[in-house]
């Protein structure tokens, strides 16, 4: 039988978990405040805890802070119990480390399917490494860095755009996370004849602009619509209050950064070195992993995507076509035989 913690200073509400809990096969324990509950989190060793904020003694924050840097409780799935909705609460909350948030007055079955959902996850985490204390402790880290930034799009403005629109430019200064809900983004700069050059192609779930973000910096790049985009709009100050707050997703941008930096230098050995046959083959690869073997690209962005003339990349593709490698209708460049175009030699 599982056993859940409730932290709640509001009597009726905390016999009305308890029950709840109960009848649904979980085993209740409560606690009246944030002092006794931290104890109680540390003696009884629940598998999850619901804890409300505002409390004497201790409130909620300050429950988790404590819960949060002892290895005996640091793992357990916190889920904070609120009845204000203001942003600064949710963009606290997850910066010190909260997995969910229910909002009073809850409903029921939210309530049980929230609870149930943490507790599968939590599961699932342990089962997942079966290595060394210290690897199944690094999982853990990963995937919670994960939810806390899954949490960091939720709720945000979000903004259409039509294809070719320009979402930010090469030397302004942000004041946005973009994040990509729908649709694909370049990622290019411009040369001072104004030739473009695409250094990324992002898709659905990715960042944009954390670099700007992190060197508190102008834009070293240009974004525009590859084709109709829905994106969120994180603001900067929430973006920064979770990157700087919390270690576990302060890790996972370095290693966004790091992976940034390895592809653009990655992308200038190929631009130095490699063939045009070779550059085009490797970006029609990229897009085919990406998202299918299906490319419906504008000829030059494919160009600027393989740092080549639209002209010669449409004689590559010619080529290409002729080798059986590709097909091509109506303007769209259907990929078959990905390996082949992988395996060109330089």
């Amino acid at each position: 039988m599982k056993k859940i913690l409730i932290i709640e200073d509001n009597q009726d509400v905390r016999e009305n978990l308890a029950e709840i809990l109960s009848l649904s096969g979980y085993e209740a324990i409560t606690a009246e405040n944030g002092k006794i509950g931290a104890a109680k989190a540390q003696s009884d060793h629940p598998d999850l805890i619901l804890c409300d904020i505002m409390m004497p003694e201790l409130d909620g924050y300050g429950v988790l802070h404590i819960l949060s840097r002892q290895a005996a409780t640091a793992d357990i799935p916190f889920v904070f119990l609120t009845a204000k909705a203001e942003k600064d609460d949710f963009r606290r909350g997850m910066a010190l480390g909260a997995d969910d948030y229910i909002t009073k007055p809850f409903d029921d079955v939210v309530l049980l399917q929230t609870i149930e959902s943490r507790l599968k996850k939590s599961e699932r985490l342990r089962a997942a490494s079966t290595q060394t204390n210290n690897s199944l402790e690094r999982f853990i880290d990963e995937a919670r860095a994960m939810e806390a930034i899954k949490h960091l799009s939720e709720n945000r403005e979000v903004r259409h755009y039509k294809k070719k629109d320009l979402i930010f430019r090469e030397g302004e200064h942000p004041r946005w996370l973009f994040f990509v809900e729908s649709g694909k983004v370049k990622i290019f700069k411009t040369s001072d004849d104004g030739r473009e050059l695409i250094v990324k192609v992002a898709q659905q779930g990715d960042f944009l602009g954390f670099l700007a973000l992190f060197k508190e910096d102008a834009y070293p790049e240009s974004a525009a619509a590859l084709e109709d985009c829905s994106i969120k709009l994180v603001p900067k100050q929430d973006f920064a209050a979770l990157v700087f707050g919390n270690r576990d997703v302060n890790a996972r941008f370095i290693k966004m950064l790091a992976s940034h930096v390895s592809e653009r230098e990655q992308q200038l050995i190929e631009l130095a070195y490699n063939s045009v046959r070779k550059r085009v083959a490797t970006a029609l690869t990229q897009l085919s992993d990406q998202s299918g073997p299906v490319i419906q690209l504008l000829r030059e962005d494919l160009a600027a995507l393989a740092g080549t003339a639209k002209e010669t990349l449409i004689r590559t593709l010619t080529d290409f076509k002729n080798e059986g490698m590709v097909d091509i209708k109506d303007g769209v460049v259907t990929v078959l035989k990905v390996e082949k175009l992988r395996e060109l030699p330089n």
